[in-house]
C-alpha cells in the first residue's frame, strides 16, 4: 500500500539534503518540533498543510514544487507514467506574454 505520508517525508528530506540544511536548522526556521519533523520525515506522522507550508517556507521550496513531486513518486509507484512539466506548443501559441488567452 502507498502511504502518501511516507512520499511527503521522503520529499521534505530529499530537499533538505540538496540544501545542505539540518534537520534542526529546518525545524527551527519552520518553527516546528524536531521530534516532529523527524517523524514527518520517516512517514511517521502527517503533516498538515499548515506545517507543510511552514517546512515549505523554511526550505524555500514551493510547495507547489514539493507536491508534484509527491505527486510523481506515487505515480511511478502506480506503475504510471510521470507526466512532463511541459505546456504544450499550441497552447503556449495561445497565451501571450501577460499569460492571458488571446
Amino acid at each position: 500500500m502507498i502511504l502518501v505520508r511516507q512520499e511527503i517525508g521522503e520529499v521534505l528530506r530529499d530537499f533538505r539534503q540538496q540544501k545542505g540544511h539540518t534537520l534542526r536548522q529546518v525545524a527551527g526556521r519552520a518553527s516546528v518540533a524536531l521530534g516532529y519533523l523527524s517523524e514527518v520525515e520517516r512517514g511517521q506522522k502527517e503533516a498538515s498543510s499548515e506545517i507543510l507550508a511552514s517546512v515549505a517556507d523554511a526550505l524555500d521550496v514551493p510547495i507547489s514544487t514539493i507536491m508534484r513531486e509527491v505527486g510523481d513518486r506515487i505515480s511511478v509507484l502506480e506503475g504510471l507514467q510521470a507526466f512532463p512539466d511541459v505546456v504544450p506548443d499550441d497552447l503556449v501559441a495561445e497565451v501571450g506574454p501577460e499569460l492571458s488567452l488571446r
